[in-house]
C-alpha cells in the first residue's frame, strides 16, 4: 500500500497579555485565534501563500513597547496597531486598539480580533502596502473575523 505525503500538523497559536493597562479576556482571544488560524489556513488564493510557522505567538503589548519595536524594526516613530514578524510573532498594541475602537464605535475585543487576523494574513504572505492589496486584505480579514465568530457561537 502506497503512503501519501506525511501529514503536517497545523501550527499552534498562543495569546499572551504582556500589558497591564487594559483588561482583556485572554481565554476568549485564544479561542478566537485558534478558529481564525484554521480559517486563514484554508485561504487558497491570493499572493504566493506561505506556510505558517509551527508556533504563532500573539503578544498584547503597551504603546511604549510597540513604539520601540516600530522604531527598531521599521525605522518609524510612535506606536502602530500591529506588527508581524515572519517567524511567528504578532504584536498587538492594546492602547492603540482601544483608541481605534473608540474612533470606529466598536469594542476593544473586536479590534484585537481584527489585528490577530491581520497578523495571520501577513504570515500567510498577504501585504497591504498598495491600496489595491490593502483593500483585498481588509475584505478577507473582515470575512475571516465574521466566520471565526460564527464558529465560536455555533452559528456556522
Amino acid at each position: 500500500m502506497r503512503k501519501g505525503p506525511p501529514k503536517i500538523s497545523p501550527p499552534e497559536i498562543y495569546v499572551q497579555n504582556a500589558q497591564r493597562k487594559f483588561r482583556v479576556d485572554v481565554a476568549s482571544l485564544q479561542q478566537f485565534a485558534q478558529r481564525a488560524l484554521a480559517l486563514c489556513l484554508r485561504v487558497r488564493s491570493g499572493p504566493e501563500l506561505k506556510r505558517l510557522p509551527r508556533e504563532v505567538f500573539v503578544l498584547l503589548i503597551s504603546d511604549r513597547r510597540m513604539a520601540g519595536l516600530h522604531r527598531q524594526f521599521l525605522n518609524q516613530t510612535g506606536p502602530t496597531d500591529v506588527i508581524t514578524f515572519q517567524h511567528g510573532e504578532i504584536f498587538v498594541s492594546i492602547p492603540t486598539a482601544q483608541r481605534q475602537a473608540r474612533q470606529l464605535g466598536t469594542s476593544l475585543l473586536r479590534e484585537i480580533q481584527l489585528y490577530i487576523v491581520h497578523g495571520l494574513l501577513h504570515l500567510r504572505g498577504f501585504d497591504d502596502q498598495s491600496e489595491s492589496d490593502a483593500r483585498k486584505m481588509h475584505a478577507l480579514q473582515s470575512k475571516i473575523v465574521v466566520a471565526a465568530l460564527r464558529l465560536l457561537t455555533g452559528e456556522a
